[in-house]
């Protein structure tokens, strides 16, 4: 059975947060679908998942991480590496 869980981040959760912001079905954010080229995600969505995901986390992303979130894998990633540091 896969890994689905982080440091306390599930990636189901975070699949549906994603999911609901692109006003998507659920099963089109796969793991590797790259935001912009698969899921036609322009900046203005890429803001709203940053925020959402600050708000929902607790987290906060700085510019320079916010290049790496073009798939839902690599948010996964980022969001884990965030929340073990805030620990």
């Amino acid at each position: 059975m896969a890994d689905t869980t982080t440091s306390g981040l599930d990636k189901e959760q975070l699949r549906d947060l994603v999911a609901d912001v692109l006003d998507l079905d659920v099963a089109e954010v796969t793991d590797d679908a790259h935001f912009v080229d698969d899921l036609d995600v322009d900046s203005l969505m890429a803001l709203e998942i940053t925020v959402r995901l600050e708000k929902e986390y607790g987290v906060r992303l700085a510019e320079t991480e916010l290049a790496s979130i073009t798939s839902l894998q690599s948010t996964y990633e980022l969001l884990g590496h965030k929340l073990r540091e805030t620990r």
